[in-house]
């Protein structure tokens, strides 16, 4: 169908438009291209939603043989079902919202046209990791979100930290990559084709073993690209790009490509507990090992970058349950609120002149007030009050951990939701109430954001206020699980049940879970503010802990990167003294024998030339002669030459000749 191929083409073209026309023409009219073909792109799957939703079959979609021979086949083609289709939703819905947001936030900036040009290419990029029908596709749109990560993060390349921020993003993501590569091969040699239905379909072949082995490599790949324990380092530093990059590539969009991922490969997770154990351990120890750090941080990204970390593990946590419809439910969900919040944290960024210290803020609620209801709406639905979004979709995670049997991950994730609520409302009371810490040149400034910024504020606001409710309500039984059952229901914790007295119980506990969180950070932040400071001097060493953020990146440098860097200087010098060495010795050696090359080339090699050359001449003249053009002299020839070949048959043969005429 045009409409499938078109999704991911336009924003290509725009992508060729503006990177071709517009730095010397387009400039600040570059957003057109960029946000008009989103809109399109956002049109056309709502349209393939609509499709699905009236029950049409899954559409299959092959552009053209792309690999082919040695009895596999790879085409460019791509799979709308119910799960892709969703995955469109979000990706150009929110999406469209970040880009048209882009315009006020990125206005005046010199690179304005490159940075829509580089929005576009991941629009690309994560469109084919959706939407394609095989493993290869997948690798390609994969790949593509990692490099536009690199160039976004690093979009302000003036700036050392954005630079080395991007190239750890992209070094640490190839890590993940080498495991999802190799699970690649695994599925090519066991089933012959990287088609998924074809995969799908004969994935109870597979032993346990091969399950586990494939199953492992791809959640390798997951936890590079989802920012899991241990490689999640990367995400937090990735704040250093503009606001709009951190709420679409690191909080919407990529950082849910690994769920995606695992979701769309649960009929091989199905067939290996121990990777779906392996998946739930690390997304539980993910969530409550990134959440403490939120507790102690000042910049306000990266309190909302550790808490992506922390939520992205909530994910996992479902998937491993076997709840894959809970897990797409809080990825839909938390991209409604998570770019709320990054997207109000750029607001007051943009209304501050830059600044992101939230010990500088205060008071903001009266001067920048729609950005302030805005992100306390995206406050609450992370926090999981009811009846906001987050609510329903983390408790479904955590109601589906319990009854699953899986009581320590319930309880280590009900640790994670306190800490969430806590930080998060922490972060919204030190930003937006009390008395004003703003600098006086800063404070005269400060004003509400363009309505280019604040409409997709208001409506990410109401995606995040309702959004709960219509897409999972009544729970485990609402809209979405009844949209996605068709391919992943009925699979361990995911099969439905009545509504009892343990789903209330649960839900209960988990409400109140989040309401004493806000009452931990209200009591410490807005009624007796003096305990914060207090609480931090009594853990002087818990405090600085959280603030060094565990010093993990520090040991990753002490194991890791220093002895990488002395390989690095030790084989330079090898290369130095021994592989140059030899290169050097050999001119030398040349240079020194050159007499006798010379030698050599004047008298002999020079000579045989000459004698060859004089040979050829002499045979060129003898042949020019034999080529007179007339039909009469090539006669004679050919006459003479069957005398010639008569006479050598007659002399050896001799008084055999007759044998030749003759058969005996």
């Amino acid at each position: 169908m045009l409409s499938v191929v078109l999704i991911p083409l336009l924003p290509l073209l725009a992508v060729l438009i503006n990177g071709v026309f517009g730095r010397k023409y387009l400039k600040e009219s570059a957003h057109y291209f960029a946000v008009g073909a989103v809109a399109i792109s956002f049109i056309l799957s709502i349209s393939l939603l609509m499709q699905m939703m009236s029950g049409a079959m899954p559409i299959d979609v092959t552009v053209y043989s792309w690999v082919f021979g040695g009895g596999i086949d790879i085409p460019i083609g791509f799979l709308i079902d119910p799960l892709s289709s969703v995955m469109l939703m979000v990706v150009t819905g929110v999406g469209l919202l970040i880009h048209i947001y882009s315009i006020g936030y990125m206005h005046g900036d010199e690179g304005y046209y490159r940075f829509f040009t580089y929005l576009n290419l991941f629009m690309v990029s994560m469109l084919l990791l959706v939407m394609g029908d095989n493993y290869l596709v997948l690798f390609i749109g994969w790949e593509g979100v990692g490099l536009c990560s690199y160039l976004l993060i690093a979009f302000w390349f003036e700036k050392e930290s954005a630079i080395k921020a991007g190239t750890k993003a992209f070094v640490v993501n190839r890590i993940g990559d080498a495991g999802f590569l190799i699970a690649i091969f695994l599925i090519a040699q066991q089933f012959g084709t990287l088609n998924y239905l074809e995969v799908f379909d004969r994935a109870h072949q597979l032993s346990t073993g091969m399950a586990t082995a494939i199953a492992l490599c791809l959640f390798i790949g997951a936890i590079g690209k989802s920012a899991q324990i241990p490689l999640y380092t990367w995400l937090p530093d990735a704040m250093e790009g503009p606001t709009p990059v951190s709420a679409l590539i690191h909080a919407a969009t990529m950082v849910t490509a690994g769920v995606y991922m695992v979701v769309r490969n649960h009929a091989i997770y199905d067939l290996a507990p121990i990777a779906m154990t392996v998946v739930a351990v690390t997304g539980g120890a993910t969530a409550i090992f990134a959440a403490p750090i939120g507790l102690v941080q000042t910049d306000i990204k990266r309190v909302l970058a550790y808490s992506t970390v922390s939520q992205l593990g909530y994910m996992f946590l479902g998937c491993g349950v076997g709840a894959y419809a809970a897990a797409i439910f809080h990825l839909v969900t938390h991209a409604f609120f998570k770019a709320l919040l990054f997207l109000g944290s750029g607001s007051v960024i943009h209304a501050l002149g830059g600044e992101q210290d939230i010990r500088k803020m205060g008071g903001l609620k009266a001067e920048i007030p729609v950005t302030a209801l805005t992100f306390l709406v995206g406050t609450i639905a992370i926090a999981g009050l009811p009846p906001l979004a987050g609510f329903w979709s983390k408790d479904e995670i955590l109601g589906m951990a319990f009854k699953g049997g899986h009581p320590v991950l319930w309880l280590v994730g009900m640790t994670g939701a306190f800490l969430t609520s806590f930080y998060m409302f922490r972060l919204f009371y030190v930003t937006f109430t009390g008395e004003t810490r703003m600098e006086p040149a800063v404070a005269h400034h400060v004003h509400e954001s363009p309505s280019v910024m604040t409409v997709p504020l208001m409506i990410l606001a109401g995606l995040s206020l309702l959004g709960g409710v219509l897409l999972g309500f009544p729970p485990e039984q609402g809209w979405l699980h009844d949209f996605l059952a068709p391919m992943i229901a009925g699979e361990g914790a995911e099969a439905h049940h009545d509504f009892e007295i343990v789903d209330l119980a649960l839900m209960a506990g988990s409400v109140l879970v989040a309401l004493a969180g806000w009452w931990t950070a209200y009591t410490m932040y807005v009624r007796k503010p003096e305990l914060a400071p207090f609480w931090a001097a009594r853990f002087r060493g818990a405090h600085t802990l959280l603030l060094n953020k565990y010093w993990v990146d520090e040991a990753y440098d002490a194991v890791f990167v220093e002895p990488s860097k002395r390989l690095g200087r030790a084989w330079g010098v090898f290369d130095r003294i021994v592989i140059d060495g030899i290169v050097n010795g050999v001119g030398r050696l040349t240079t020194s024998g050159a007499w006798l090359s010379t030698w050599i080339e004047k008298y002999i090699l020079y000579g045989f030339l000459n004698v060859i050359g004089y040979s050829n001449h002499l045979g060129a003249r003898v042949l020019r002669r034999l080529q007179t053009g007339y039909v009469h002299h090539y006669a004679f020839i050919v006459v003479v030459g069957l005398f010639l070949m008569v006479y050598v048959i007659l002399w050896w043969h001799g008084d055999n000749f007759s044998g030749l005429l003759v058969p005996r």
